[in-house]
């Protein structure tokens, strides 16, 4: 396995810039996931890393080397992606060997590699099958098998579990984890799924417009989201905004609503008196109380099976709460929540986070 390094990495099509200059390093045995929405980058930056596109400007480097002039056959990296790419005329355990009969490894060689592979993806009673005899969560194991044999530095993810339905997409990330579990082995994983980003990374690098937006462990970005874009990007449902401006004296901050509605938050330093700030808390964070500080109208119910998400209004600006307590599914048309102050977070004019 081996570390990657990312140095300024940038991508014009044309006169068109796609990425705007990317550093990041991933260390030996990590497992990253490039996380945004369609459009921003990610996917790019990984068929640069594998070679299928040319970096305009910048260097990547595994395992010390660079790799920029390199051929993708000559990076050492295994790609999995959405489409599986499996060869349909080939067997199961054909398709997983067929980078090692191209590299003329010797017979036992290849069976052992495939038998191994096979144990671990449970692909044992399907060697024999074609790819047209598989499902759809088959045919991705075979195609990480394939990956699996060669032994790679490092492994490449193009949102291969797109193409499955929730059930399957749920069992696949547990076998990707469990892979890398297994394996220790360096690995790049894109998606637009935020909930995978956050079941399997050790860090996520978020990107948006070409940039990265943030870059940390799942749970720092999802407690400490470094700007808007990451605050609503990650979490599901997403986190409420309500916009105003910071107002302090000496022992009291609140951001005023446009209305006038006073919300109370914890001093900022970052933030000037009057300045526009924007106000964000999570749907699970919002409090349903009797005596609530706030009058929201309810606009919505929707049951999701183990929680409850509640579209609320206050004073025309939309939120969310997200809920367990069953009690809520035929709630007053007007109901009292309050923000409790220690989970608010604060968002400058230009949308950075203010501590």
């Amino acid at each position: 396995m081996a570390s990657i390094d990312i140095q300024g990495v940038r991508k014009n099509y044309g006169n068109f810039p796609v990425l705007h200059g990317v550093d990041l390093t991933i260390q030996d045995g990590e497992f990253i996931v490039l996380v945004g929405p369609s459009g921003c980058g990610k996917s790019t930056l990984l068929r640069m890393i594998a070679g299928l596109e040319e970096v305009s400007s910048g260097d990547i480097r595994i395992a010390d080397k660079r790799v920029n002039d390199l051929p993708p056959k000559d990076r050492d990296i295994a790609m999995v992606f959405q489409s599986y790419a499996l060869y349909p005329h080939m067997t199961v355990a054909d398709n997983m060997s067929y980078s090692l009969r191209l590299r003329k490894k010797a017979k036992e060689t290849i069976q052992a590699a495939v038998k191994g592979a096979a144990d671990k993806l449970g692909l044992e009673p399907y060697l024999a099958r074609r790819p047209k005899a598989l499902s759809g969560g088959q045919r991705q194991r075979v195609a990480m098998g394939r990956a699996i044999v060669r032994e790679p530095k490092a492994f490449l993810f193009d949102e291969p579990l797109s193409n499955l339905d929730a059930r399957l997409r749920e069992q696949m990330r547990a076998e990707i984890k469990k892979m890398h579990a297994d394996l220790g082995a360096t690995s790049i994983y894109v998606t637009h799924d935020q909930i995978e980003a956050m079941t399997l990374a050790d860090r996520i690098v978020a990107m948006h417009g070409g940039v990265v937006q943030q870059v940390g462990a799942p749970l720092d970005l999802y407690d400490r989201p470094a700007n808007l874009f990451v605050a609503s990007f990650i979490g599901s449902p997403g986190m409420n905004f309500l916009e105003g401006r910071y107002h302090a004296t000496a022992d009291h901050a609140e951001i005023k609503l446009a209305n006038g509605t006073p919300i109370p938050v914890t001093p900022r330093s970052g933030l000037e008196n009057g300045s526009v700030a924007t106000l964000g808390i999570r749907p699970e964070h919002v409090v349903i109380a009797d005596k609530g500080r706030w009058k929201a109208d309810v606009e919505l119910v929707e049951p999701t099976g183990f929680g409850i998400i509640l579209h609320l209004s206050i004073h025309g600006q939309r939120f969310k709460i997200y809920t367990l307590d069953r009690s809520v599914l035929n709630p007053q048309p007007v109901i009292h929540v309050d923000f409790p102050t220690e989970h608010i977070h604060i968002f400058d004019a230009d949308g950075n986070r203010v501590d």
